[in-house]
């Protein structure tokens, strides 16, 4: 099953060590920034599944980095936490007014810590998002990340299980290389856009023994797209 990565934006290296800690005991993925802008670097480098910030940073407040993430399309929909020692009631409402889905005072437990953010995934994981998505005998498995044909799993590399997942929860849209580089790769990796298709015909290959390649369509000078439909 793929790893759960959660960002830790705090700038005290002792607590940002401790938490990753005990983040990394419970099963997460975790990857840590000291300040606003090296955040902003790793989300671009690749997305996370959700986001732990300190307010008070070095560069910029971790309210601002929340709200300048909202207003972002690429990062409006990332669950983010508030960590802080400010416990008045104002101030949890400010963090919640700007666009945090929760807010932790310090001190907090490890268990505390991910009991919130297991609530805090579940709350914000789109309907049906644990279920098995099938198109014409082809399943993506998300929670047990692997993919099905006719009960018999694939076996692909990656970067094509993450193409091919993308792809699937996307369907019947035409995505241009570059779009695809962003959202599959990350917005930082800098790649020739060809390498898109590359993975394009490993995946392809793989699909190929099943009679699902068909399904992962060319559309001339556009890009590619996933699509049950003739093209």
């Amino acid at each position: 099953m793929a790893e759960t990565r959660i960002l830790v934006v705090e700038d005290e290296p002792s607590i940002r060590d401790l938490i990753a800690f005990g983040l990394r005991r419970a099963g997460f993925q975790v990857v840590a920034a000291e300040h606003s802008q090296a955040a902003l670097a790793s989300i671009g480098d690749r997305r996370p599944d959700l986001i732990l910030v300190d307010w008070m940073l070095p560069d910029m407040s971790g309210l601002e980095l929340t709200r300048q993430l909202r207003r972002d399309a690429n990062t409006r929909d990332i669950p983010i936490i508030m960590l802080t020692a400010r416990a008045e009631e104002i101030d949890k409402v400010a963090g919640l007014e700007g666009g945090a889905d929760d807010y932790l005072t310090k001190p907090f437990s490890a268990r505390e810590l991910v009991a919130r953010i297991q609530a805090v995934l579940r709350r914000s994981a789109p309907a049906g998002a644990e279920e098995r998505i099938a198109v014409d005998g082809l399943t993506l498995d998300q929670a047990g990340h692997r993919v099905l044909a006719k009960d018999r799993t694939l076996s692909l590399g990656p970067t094509e299980y993450r193409l091919l997942a993308f792809m699937m929860t996307h369907p019947d849209r035409v995505y241009s290389r570059g779009q695809l580089l962003d959202r599959v790769w990350g917005g930082n990796v800098y790649v020739e856009e060809r390498t898109v298709d590359v993975h394009i015909r490993r995946l392809r290959k793989a699909l190929e023994t099943s009679g699902h390649d068909r399904l992962v369509q060319t559309v001339r000078g556009a890009g590619y797209r996933f699509s049950a439909q003739k093209d």
